[in-house]
Parts: structure tokens; sequence; C-alpha cells
């Protein structure tokens, strides 16, 4: 009867963080308002005060995490709904993914190097800037660790998402399609939704940057797997 009481409890708890803050995200428009950086400290903070452990939590709501798999399947929903924009810009939209993966790929791999992290962590970290259920395939075929792929992909998007819009400004971006390209790039999913807070163009460019993204960088993992 325990186990029930917690099973309900860690779902009860996680979906309504999700959609208390996103209703407040929503009123208030402020960054640390948005479910992906808030309901984590907020579901951190009532483990700790209850007393369970992150293995019994994660036990609980294992079959969260299992519906990445239908959720990558659904990204083809926006690859049918836009064929005709995909077609009329298919050459900005290639070199945006090409881009994108190469940067984040090298400046990664690079700088955990560079700074001597253990090999698992280099693996790990290497496929961080795509979205999380293309991350955890990438992240298994090249060695490394999804649940630490999972959570630097969070940061990744936490980080692109506080700073995105800023430095969009500072390099003077105006054109919907580049800030959306560039929101989908550098934030994956978190991105994604804030170009479409800006407008649907600019979401739905970032929408098929991110998607393209991740299954680029799930094809050329074997690849990444000898770089790092």
């Amino acid at each position: 009867m325990m186990h029930t009481y917690l099973a309900i409890f860690c779902f009860a708890l996680t979906v309504f963080g999700y959609y208390c803050t996103k209703s407040l995200h929503g009123r208030f428009k402020k960054v640390w308002l948005i479910p992906l950086v808030s309901v984590p400290v907020l579901v951190v903070a009532v483990l700790l005060l209850a007393g369970i452990s992150y293995q019994d939590y994660i036990q609980e709501s294992h079959w969260l995490i299992w519906m990445l798999g239908p959720a990558t399947v659904a990204f083809a929903i926006p690859v049918y709904e836009n064929k005709r924009l995909i077609k009329h810009h298919w050459l900005s939209i290639s070199i945006g993914v090409i881009v994108a993966v190469v940067t984040a790929l090298l400046s990664t791999i690079l700088l955990s190097k560079g700074l001597h992290l253990s090999e698992l962590l280099q693996k790990s970290l290497a496929v961080r800037s795509i979205t999380t259920p293309f991350a955890v395939v990438a992240s298994k075929a090249i060695g490394g660790q999804p649940d630490l792929t999972a959570i630097f992909v969070v940061m990744t998007g936490i980080v692109g998402i506080v700073v995105g819009e800023s430095m969009l400004s500072l390099f003077r971006v105006r054109s919907r399609h580049g800030k959306g390209a560039g929101l989908g790039a550098c934030a994956h999913g978190s991105g994604t939704a804030i170009a479409y807070g800006i407008h649907s163009k600019a979401g739905t460019i970032a929408s098929l940057i991110m998607l393209f993204s991740g299954v680029a960088t799930v094809l050329i993992s074997p690849v990444i797997a000898l770089m790092v």
C-alpha cells in the first residue's frame, strides 16, 4: 500500500509542478518560472523534505521517461505540417543544422578534453546540445551515461533560454527565422518554446532545426564515438 501511495505522490508532484509553473510563467513571463527551470528545484526540495531518495522517485516516475519514445515519434508531425516551408528554405535549414551540430560537438569535445574530464563525462557531455530523446539514444551509442546526458541537456536548455534572447539582441538578429534557428539550435525544446512565444514562424523554424540536429547527431554517433 505504501508503494502505491509513493507512486501516486511522485506522479502528482511532477505533474502538479509542471502545470502550476507553466501557468505562472504564462502570466508573469519570468525566466525562472519556466517549468524546465523551476520544476526540478521544486521536486528536489520536496523530496529532501519528505525524505524520499532519488532512486525511489525515479523508480515510481520511470514511465514518464518512457514517454520520450512516443514524443520522439511525434517530432514527425511538424515535419509533415511544414513540408512547404522545408522545400522553400531547405538550404538555409541545412546550413543551420550543420553549423549547429558541428559547433556544439567541437566546442563541447574540445572543452571537455581541455579540462581533462573523465572519459565517461566526455561521452555524456558530447551530445548535450540536442533534445533529450535524441541525446539519450546518441549517448548510449557512444558509450555515455544517459542519465548524466539528460542532466547536461537540461542545463544546456536552461542556459540557452536565459541568455538566448539577449545574445540575439546583442548580435541584432531581427529575422523571425533567424531567431527561431538560434533558439532551436542552442536551447532545443526550451528554446523552441521561447521561439513560439516570439512568433509562430520563429517557433516552426526552431522545431525543425531542433529535430534535424537531433537526427543528424544520432546518425553520426559512430563518428562522435571516435572523437571522444
